[in-house]
């Protein structure tokens, strides 16, 4: 694959110039195919970092940016407004569960964390009530910006970053055998006067590891908070769009949380957006006669309405057309190479949560995100034509819901590969 020339000034994200990998360009894509610039193919067998739903360029998705490009291509949505963020937040409405009665827009999975956090400080600041203490679990992941990163885990994504992060309050991951534990502690911080929200990854934590964790735990997780009126917010920027099995995570929970993160598949991953939905007594909680009492939050491009219109085209999709039967399809296809794999390689800890599979491979390394095996393993599948990119010796599946079964068993053969090689 053609690499871009060395002396190009981009800084790349994730990305230790310093060790010299090759950095492929890619010219085009469709599907879960990625194309290069020396004529090759990639298989996308994670989404582009988890946002490609319905694959690369889906016609429907792709005309509706280029009919909206001719129309409208940005206008400041304070105080304005336009039809395509309309007809979204209508659908949104109509789609989400119905409590989730307001739509607060922004541009990515971390900003919308962003905005959750602070709907949730507001709320209790415009009660009156000096509630500011935000509860999250070990080994999470909301994102880059402060405040997202001051709700994750702290190590070595955040460590130079420190002096600017908030303390927060940790619960232990509720693996087997520990989910007591987990709830216990919740219960313990949420009988405090202080506590404002808890903030979660419902069922999986992406970056953590892909971590799963049951249902009927996110369930009780939930009665705690509302026992004690403790906010609860569901991040699904990662698990929402049927990655997990259902539109929602949550649902599987039978959960409804007060303040719910959407980004990734919005647009089935054409182009940023991302909204922070909030339930009625959230927005009340802001909504005032007087302008110093407003929510104080936007960005330049907020409801960007090429942006919005690629996700009504993605909405007309879920209406329309049978994704969940292709995502069920898809998490059985997932288990069956799973399940076959395991019959003939050795692996640690093989799990799958609807489309999303991931197993451990055994490490001579300390394990975790810098494990040396990781990069080892990214170009291990990059030279067998497939995009991969390991958390540390975790290695997963998360592919667009469009993929073939040789596509599919392609990705799995390299694995298999890897599992035997490393």
């Amino acid at each position: 694959m053609n690499a871009p020339d060395p002396a190009s000034p981009i800084w790349h994200p994730f990305t230790q110039h310093g060790l010299a990998e090759p950095i492929p360009l890619v010219t085009h894509a469709a599907g879960a195919l990625l194309h290069t610039a020396d004529g090759g193919t990639v298989i996308d067998a994670i989404s582009s970092w988890w946002v490609t739903t319905h694959g690369h360029c889906h016609p429907r998705i792709m005309t509706a940016i280029a009919e909206q490009a001719g129309k409208l291509d940005q206008i400041i949505f304070a105080g304005w407004t336009h039809q395509p963020a309309e007809e979204l937040a209508a659908g949104l409405r109509a789609m989400m569960p119905a409590s989730l009665t307001r739509v607060f827009f922004s541009d990515s999975g971390s900003t919308s964390v962003e905005v959750a956090l602070k709907m949730a400080l507001g709320y209790w600041h415009a009660r009156g009530e000096p509630r500011h203490r935000i509860v999250v679990m070990e080994h999470s992941y909301h994102g880059d910006t402060i405040g997202a990163m001051s709700v994750g885990a702290r190590g070595v994504f955040n460590r130079p970053y420190e002096p600017l992060l908030f303390d927060v309050a940790r619960i232990p991951f509720p693996a087997p055998g520990t989910g007591q534990d987990t709830l216990d502690a919740l219960e313990a911080f949420c009988k405090t006067p202080d506590t404002a929200a808890l903030i979660v990854e419902p069922l999986v934590l992406g970056a953590g590891g892909m971590l799963v964790y049951g249902a009927d735990t996110l369930a009780v997780m939930r009665d705690i908070c509302a026992r004690h009126g403790v906010l609860f917010i569901a991040d699904e920027v990662m698990t929402g769009w049927g990655r997990t099995g259902t539109l929602l995570a949550c649902e599987q929970a039978g959960v409804v949380p007060d303040i719910l993160c959407l980004s990734k598949g919005l647009t089935g991953g054409a182009v940023p957006l991302a909204v922070t939905m909030a339930s009625e007594p959230v927005f009340q909680a802001h909504w005032s006669g007087e302008r110093a009492r407003m929510f104080f939050h936007s960005s330049s491009y907020t409801a960007n309405p090429i942006a919005c219109a690629a996700a009504n085209a993605n909405l007309a999709i879920w209406r329309e057309e049978p994704v969940l039967q292709v995502v069920t399809d898809l998490a059985r296809r997932q288990a069956a190479w799973v399940e076959k794999l395991g019959r003939f390689c050795h692996f640690d800890n093989p799990r799958t949560l609807g489309t999303i599979a991931a197993l451990d491979l055994r490490t001579q390394g300390e394990g975790g995100y810098l494990d040396s095996l990781a990069p080892r393993l990214m170009a291990f599948f990059r030279e067998r034509g497939v995009l991969l990119r390991p958390l540390g010796n975790t290695v997963y599946v998360m592919p667009p819901y469009c993929i073939s079964d040789e596509q599919l068993g392609q990705i799995w053969d390299a694995i298999g590969e890897a599992v035997i090689s490393f």
